[in-house]
């Protein structure tokens, strides 16, 4: 779990080389990740725009990390992208979400393979130092009253239209990467718009109950021209066509996500201990203000536990990025049962530790003084955040599903549906 002025960032015994860029990931990181900590509660309570986080990602070089050169030509790993989101999340839950949609979208192009056009899409991000925002699978009411439209305009050109809320990053992006059915074929096209053109209307969400700072939205599209140039590629409306690497894509922003959210409650868990052990230092009133009030047997109990479930929950998401990163690297060489296999271990680390975030950023709520946590006047350490935003990161998954899936597939072996939805 993360622990004050030490990275979270773990390595993976798979990893038998890293490039030697890759070696001053850790320390950015964690001086960022500092850096956020110490303002994070005034920032959630004031819950603007996050412009000044995105200026602070950009200035660490965090944003291009996939795509940054190493010594043998090639950008950090996954695993170390993982690490970066976590660290950053247990400090700044929103800016962890912020980050981790901002990774997968850059990658598209990547992902879809020989699907796309010639733009390498994180490499153009990183070269003009994009945030990136949206997302590319569809929304699950789609074609609802929020999916998106390309309507064919000739010479390779689209118009789109429509509707669509995003959970991260729309109200700051450099670049919005969305997914539009193609109203003649019913194919997905991934499309590259710039937020700023007149067509393009952004509204901010200002109902979510956490992540505040993660620059949710409704973005409204009305008769945006697409050219040729933007359209990043394409993905069949038939699923069964879809190449399994290619819908490795929404695995690996559910696990980001768990990443953030397990970031959050390691994040929680290091300013709750602090807040006791401040707390213990201080002069017992019974001891008429003499000495310490000791340790209470079970306070130590209730940290035991959580720490238990923090470790237990890392172990498992652990686990799940080693075999996606893996998969990653096979790219076209991926197989049907490889992805079953991808997809199952990303559904246990999401139940798991969405369980234990859920558990331990409520349980901290009993650790420090009701008082202060529920103070009115907003006055106090505000460990309240911590629960908001791991409530936020998990309502909208269901644990049901996700274990109903792991089960058919450990006791029938049935391949998990290849899809394009989160």
């Amino acid at each position: 779990m993360r622990t004050p002025k030490k990275s979270a960032i773990r390595t993976a015994s798979a990893a038998a080389h890293r490039p030697a860029d890759d070696e001053i990931w850790p320390r950015v990181t964690r001086e960022l990740a500092d850096d956020l900590a110490v303002d994070a509660l005034v920032r959630d309570r004031t819950g603007t725009a996050p412009f000044d986080e995105v200026a602070r990602l950009q200035e660490a070089g965090l944003p291009a990390l996939l795509t940054a050169p190493g010594a043998d030509g090639r950008g950090a790993d996954w695993r170390t992208a993982c690490g970066v989101i976590r660290e950053i999340a247990a400090a700044d839950g929103s800016i962890g979400e912020l980050l981790a949609h901002h990774y997968v979208l850059s990658w598209t192009t990547r992902f879809l393979g020989p699907a796309a056009g010639p733009l390498d899409l994180a490499v153009r991000t990183a070269q003009e130092r994009w945030l990136l925002a949206g997302a590319v699978e569809p929304p699950r009411a789609d074609p609802g009253p929020l999916g998106l439209t390309l309507t064919p305009a000739g010479g390779g050109a689209y118009v789109l239209d429509g509707r669509r809320a995003f959970a991260s990053g729309v109200t700051v992006a450099d670049r919005l990467v969305v997914g539009a059915r193609c109203t003649e074929t019913g194919d997905l096209l991934p499309v590259l718009v710039d937020p700023a053109r007149p067509a393009v209307r952004t509204d901010p969400g200002t109902e979510r109950v956490g992540q505040r700072l993660a620059g949710a939205g409704t973005v409204t599209f009305d008769r945006v021209t697409v050219d040729a140039a933007q359209v990043l590629g394409a993905l069949p409306h038939d699923e069964h066509a879809v190449a399994p690497y290619s819908t490795l894509a929404p695995l690996a922003l559910r696990l980001l996500l768990v990443h953030v959210g397990l970031g959050i409650a390691e994040g929680a868990l290091a300013e709750a201990r602090d807040f006791s052990r401040a707390s213990q230092a201080a002069p017992s009133p019974a001891a008429g203000g003499a000495g310490p009030s000791g340790d209470d047997p079970y306070l130590l109990l209730a940290y035991g536990e959580l720490a238990t479930s923090a470790h237990t929950a890392a172990a498992v998401v652990e686990r799940a990025t080693d075999v996606l990163a893996h998969g990653l690297l096979a790219e076209r060489a991926l197989d049907v049962e490889e992805r079953a296999d991808i997809a199952v271990l990303v559904a246990a680390a999401e139940t798991v530790a969405n369980r234990a975030a859920v558990d331990i950023t409520t349980r901290i709520l009993q650790l420090v003084d009701p008082a202060t946590t529920l103070d009115p006047h907003r006055t106090g350490p505000g460990f309240d955040r911590f629960w908001r935003n791991v409530r936020a990161l998990t309502a909208p998954v269901s644990p049901d599903h996700r274990l109903r899936d792991i089960g058919d597939h450990y006791l029938h072996g049935t391949h998990a549906r290849l899809t394009l939805l989160a």
